[in-house]
């Protein structure tokens, strides 16, 4: 089974929450607010990662992103590089 996902990227909890907020507001869309705030390359094209399967990202990353239903935000995800806010796109 594969995925397809965007993520943004930031250092601190409370930027990922931050930008929880802006998303709830309509502020700027996902696409948006990676451009300007996730410190991975991703953020360029809108925190596109493509599609991937089972293995092929860090566990906690690849857990929440099959959890979530399609069209959905995940809260805050922890991992070793940062904290990350996923969309699942398909």
């Amino acid at each position: 089974m594969q995925v397809q996902a965007k993520h943004i990227l930031v250092d601190h909890e409370h930027e990922a929450q931050d930008l929880v907020k802006k998303l709830e507001a309509k502020e700027k869309t996902f696409e948006e607010l990676a451009q300007s705030f996730s410190k991975c390359p991703s953020g360029k094209s809108g925190g596109d990662l493509g599609s991937f399967g089972k293995g092929q990202m860090v566990k906690p990353f690849e857990d929440a992103t099959f959890e979530l239903e399609v069209g959905s935000v995940s809260a805050p995800v922890k991992t070793q590089f940062g904290y990350h806010l996923i969309y699942r796109t398909a």
